[in-house]
């Protein structure tokens, strides 16, 4: 007769737990107070990073001079970063307006895909420029029959696949989670690792699975842009010409540094939260790379390169 209570409780729990419609994302702050600051903090980035981005799509759409291989690849990067930040930061600013945190679980599914998505693209794209800027280096003669349109294209659409790939194996690994033990996620987006820590049975395999996949995915873009930049700078150190040696590392001294920028807060981001997980790091840590990465992107290419700000002050002396 005690054991009968006990299985109806065990059944009510499972039924409950496997029934979750929606989870609640944790936000940065629950003090009334602040809810305004970071609302117009936010809304700010987020518009300062789409019109920054789209003032560089315009400027290699615009633009005859911009029309090689490296500036495609930068419109693509533009348009990438637009995807990234728009998954995750309109609805973190509806839900600080609406003093809401609920998100659905096919949003949050959704969600997932699109961030991963785009994340890997932005890995991936990085690549393949460093990849552009090893043929321009160390091949210019050859460099525009090497850098057709044709596998600029075919590069671009590699990119895709794998980052398709890689979106959908993480949510397919998601997808095998039947029920949750909490519905609270220790973020402000839904992520894969952050899913599977809710789970209601252990998921030690899928969450090996998932950092297997996120360090294969990580670590391969990250070798191959060690190695296009090796030869790089064993190329321009036979440079006898100072001014030569300039002029090659200008032409890759904005890529640098979104690599740098890029891969360093998403490492960092990593690192610290497994070495000293908490709640409140599993929430500021992705906002270095989901938020202030894209903003600064923009930026970084607009003012340290002179083509994209010459090309940008010609449109705007046609506009005025």
């Amino acid at each position: 007769s005690r054991a009968t209570p006990m299985l109806h409780r065990t059944r009510d729990l499972t039924r409950n737990l496997t029934r979750v419609s929606e989870f609640f994302l944790l936000g940065f702050s629950d003090d009334p107070e602040l809810q305004p600051l970071l609302f117009v903090l936010f809304l700010s980035m987020y518009l300062v990073t789409m019109l920054g981005n789209l003032l560089i799509i315009l400027a290699a759409t615009s633009d005859s001079h911009l029309h090689t291989p490296m500036y495609f690849f930068l419109f693509i990067l533009s348009f990438v970063d637009m995807g990234f930040i728009s998954t995750t930061v309109p609805k973190m600013i509806v839900n600080i307006h609406t003093h809401s945190r609920v998100i659905s679980y096919v949003s949050c599914l959704s969600q997932m895909s699109i961030f991963t998505l785009f994340g890997c693209m932005d890995g991936t794209l990085l690549t393949v420029m460093a990849y552009d800027r090893f043929v321009a280096i160390r091949h210019p003669l050859h460099y525009p029959g090497i850098m057709s349109p044709c596998l600029c294209c075919f590069l671009v659409w590699v990119s895709v696949f794998v980052s398709l790939l890689d979106s959908q194996l993480h949510n397919l690994l998601v997808l095998q989670v039947a029920c949750f033990k909490d519905v609270e996620i220790s973020n402000f987006f839904c992520h894969p690792s952050q899913l599977l820590k809710l789970a209601c049975f252990d998921t030690f395999t899928n969450t090996i699975i998932v950092y297997f996949v996120g360090t294969i995915s990580g670590f391969l873009p990250i070798s191959g842009i060690f190695f296009s930049y090796y030869k790089i700078i064993s190329s321009v150190l036979r440079v006898s010409s100072s001014a030569g040696k300039y002029k090659a590392f200008s032409t890759c001294g904005s890529h640098l540094s979104v690599v740098c920028l890029f891969y360093g807060t998403a490492i960092g981001g990593y690192l610290g939260s497994a070495l000293l997980p908490s709640p409140k790091k599993d929430v500021e840590t992705p906002v270095m790379y989901t938020v202030v990465t894209p903003i600064l992107n923009p930026f970084i290419y607009s003012l340290r390169n002179r083509d994209i700000k010459s090309s940008l002050w010609r449109i705007l002396h046609r506009t005025t």
